[in-house]
């Protein structure tokens, strides 16, 4: 076994981009949280100040992750996994309220939210999972042991909150590029699209065209094995789950849920209420054309109308200050980093390192776009930050966990061949 030191192994590139990531961020939540009297940036009692704080704090931590040795992160996965999901069932004893959410642990005068360290665990637990059993969930069995890892923490989540809980579902892509059949793919879709026409097209006309697209696809299906049988309680299925929404809309989800589900659809909204985020979202977007206003130079910024800038709606800076082009640099790094980590991912001998690389891309993805199109009104409010940009010390340190993990796998590869 060649003795090769992961300072020459490890991905620099990506490092890279993730410096420059953090770096933009901090400078975005410095210009969304500065006091009308500037203070040292090292001001604790500052948003930006604490942000820095929790950025010099990952120096060691990353240190500590790359030194340990690789072997250990799949080792002791299950463990981490049930450390996990005690963190989460500790909240329903000791967590704080947020917002009308539990899902914060208070120490000190800081607090931890333990779902998104879960994230890991759940990703070094999975990938230990497919890479003991070389399995490629051809079997239902395989398949439901593999969708109950991620499942598991999904429904502890879901109770304390629903944004980070559903994050949790693009697993499922992973599961799909080890074998997963793709029905369970299309089910979702389906069962999304039906749920959105649901709200706003009369449920005859959806049965109707439910129908003619079965009725379509049993013509066009040339295979002699086709069942009559099932295409009729495939219908039946359909047609039961549309005329159920308006009952679980009505019944099951929370108001602020059903409000954020109206601004999406296009309801009309009270824009100094439920659609007062969003509204003010997108003016300070609009507001930066294609250069932007200037570094703290934002009028929506400085003037504080859009609520949790310097969190989930960090983005709005960069599209107010830096404008489209500003912008575009922000997402290009994002789609830089998130090619960068499939590459790295493919070319993995192991299949723990593989499964847990593509874990990192769909959590950092799935963030990514979610947090964007909730700020342009193509997808409800969730409350989701932004990886490495939004501030917060919980979701820093967790992601950079999640990354660093990662390329610390990758650096050790070669000593695996």
């Amino acid at each position: 076994m060649k003795n090769v030191s992961v300072q020459k192994n490890i991905d620099w590139i990506t490092i890279l981009i993730y410096v420059l990531l953090v770096f933009a961020g901090w400078i975005n939540i410095y210009s969304a949280s500065l006091p009308a009297e500037t203070t040292s940036i090292f001001d604790l009692k500052q948003i930006y100040g604490r942000q820095l704080m929790f950025i010099i704090m990952c120096i060691p931590l990353i240190i500590l992750i790359v030194s340990i040795d690789a072997k250990f992160y799949e080792k002791y996965a299950l463990v981490f996994y049930v450390i996990g999901l005690l963190s989460i069932l500790g909240l329903f004893f000791f967590g704080k309220s947020v917002k009308g959410q539990t899902n914060w642990y208070q120490i000190g005068g800081f607090g931890i939210q333990p779902s998104e360290f879960v994230k890991t665990t759940t990703a070094l637990l999975l990938a230990k999972y497919l890479s003991d059993n070389q399995t490629h969930l051809a079997t239902f069995k395989e398949q439901i042991a593999a969708l109950a890892i991620v499942g598991i923490p999904t429904l502890f989540i879901l109770k304390h909150d629903t944004g980070s809980a559903m994050l949790f579902v693009s697993l499922v892509f992973v599961l799909y590029r080890e074998g997963l059949p793709s029905w369970y793919l299309w089910t979702g879709f389906i069962a999304i699209i039906l749920f959105v026409l649901a709200l706003v097209v009369k449920p005859i006309i959806i049965i109707t065209l439910i129908i003619i697209a079965v009725s379509i696809h049993f013509y066009m299906n040339k295979k002699i094995t086709r069942n009559p049988v099932f295409y009729i309680i495939l219908t039946a299925i359909m047609t039961t789950f549309v005329l159920s929404v308006d009952y679980v809309y009505d019944n099951v989800l929370e108001s602020h849920q059903k409000d954020r589900i109206n601004v999406l659809i296009g309801e009309e909204v009270n824009l100094q209420a439920e659609g007062y985020n969003l509204n003010q979202s997108k003016i300070a977007i609009g507001s930066g054309g294609w250069s932007g206003t200037g570094f703290l130079e934002g009028t929506q910024t400085k003037g504080g109308f859009v609520p949790e800038q310097h969190t989930d709606y960090i983005f709005t800076t960069v599209g107010e200050e830096w404008g489209f082009t500003g912008a575009t640099v922000v997402i290009v790094l994002f789609v830089g980093l998130f090619f960068r980590l499939i590459y790295l991912a493919e070319r993995q001998k192991k299949t723990f390192n593989r499964v847990y690389g593509y874990c990192v891309v769909c959590f950092l993805f799935i963030h990514f776009a979610f947090n964007i199109t909730m700020l342009i009104g193509l997808f409800p409010t969730i409350g989701v930050p932004l990886p490495f940009f939004s501030y917060g010390g919980s979701s820093l340190m967790a992601f950079t966990v999640l990354l660093f993990i990662f390329l610390k796998l990758d650096a050790n590869k070669i000593n695996e061949w």
